[in-house]
């Protein structure tokens, strides 16, 4: 495993982190004795990023997770989130950040958190989440309840304004570097280099739009983007490639992001995420995903309220 520099945090995280969503069945229900195995092996293989949050499945991750890691938590760098309860359901107040840390803590089974992140920020008020939600969330690493604060979300300008204005130590962003999109260092990598704030990329498999099961009939890509991303698929597999193992081994070669998150709760999720890390794709096979993507590439979806967006 290799591990890199988060930010200025004084924290070194795998290269591979262990993305919980899957835990709390947002993808279909999971075997719960197989997801703690993959906890384990993945403990035991050198991922030592986890990352969840009470929004995933409704705070069923967070109880599995912290199942999971009794009597291993302090092998880890442990993240969780608050802002977020549901699919429409957001609070950033300081009340609503003070009681959900709390919630958190007693689900994980431990007394802190590593790094609490404001979860999607682009549903919820810019200027509140800079004066309101992250103070709050400093008052709770003053009393010893977290080490580090950051914050979430799609928009990397609003990420990057956020994360500035209120001096966050770390950043997650998603779907902002992998084969189908490559726009993290317009906005955002400047802006987290420049402060030194850390950085952890999610979604290589652009919300599973790069696998061979392909994505659900709710991904809000338009039509184009998942043409495109079956044809990458294809293109993949004709060069004997796992498509996910691949969209993994492109996205862990951002030079300053410290982490990427995967979703998997099986140990074959784990190992195959593994040989990410020995993985290189032939020029050849790149380059003919850059033709496949030129027409959409760097195409996203509006997410949050739209004074926030991106787009």
């Amino acid at each position: 495993m290799l591990y890199k520099p988060l930010g200025n945090t004084g924290l070194k995280t795998s290269l591979i982190g262990f993305g919980a969503a899957p835990l709390g069945n947002e993808f279909g229900a999971i075997d719960e004795p197989e997801s703690t195995r993959a906890v384990h092996f993945a403990i035991d293989h050198g991922i030592n990023f986890f990352d969840t949050s009470p929004y995933y499945g409704r705070t069923l991750s967070e109880t599995r997770l912290g199942k999971a890691l009794e009597g291993r938590r302090h092998e880890i760098i442990l993240a969780s989130k608050c802002g977020r309860y549901d699919i429409d359901k957001f609070d950033f107040s300081a009340a609503r950040i003070t009681q959900s840390i709390e919630e958190s803590l007693t689900r994980l089974r431990t007394d802190h958190l590593d790094i609490f992140t404001a979860h999607d920020i682009e549903f919820g008020d810019r200027e509140q989440v800079i004066h309101e939600t992250i103070p709050a969330m400093r008052r709770l690493q003053e009393q010893g309840k977290v080490r580090f604060v950051g914050i979430s979300g799609l928009p990397i300008k609003l990420l990057a304004d956020v994360a500035q204005r209120g001096q966050v130590d770390t950043v997650i962003t998603y779907c902002h570097f992998n084969l189908m999109v490559r726009d993290l260092d317009t906005w955002l990598t400047p802006a987290a280099e420049a402060n030194q704030i850390g950085l952890i990329n999610a979604a290589a498999l652009h919300l599973r739009i790069l696998t061979r099961e392909g994505p659900t009939a709710k991904h809000p890509a338009p039509a184009s983007v998942k043409e495109a991303g079956a044809k990458v698929v294809g293109l993949l597999e004709a060069a004997g490639l796992d498509p996910a193992v691949a969209a993994v081994a492109y996205s862990i070669t951002h030079p300053y992001s410290a982490s990427m998150l995967v979703g998997m709760c099986t140990v074959k999720e784990v190992s195959a995420n593994l040989g990410a890390l020995d993985l290189q794709i032939p020029p050849e096979v790149l380059a003919g995903i850059d033709k496949i993507i030129e027409p959409v590439k760097n195409t996203l979806w509006p997410s949050g309220r739209p004074e926030n967006d991106d787009l």
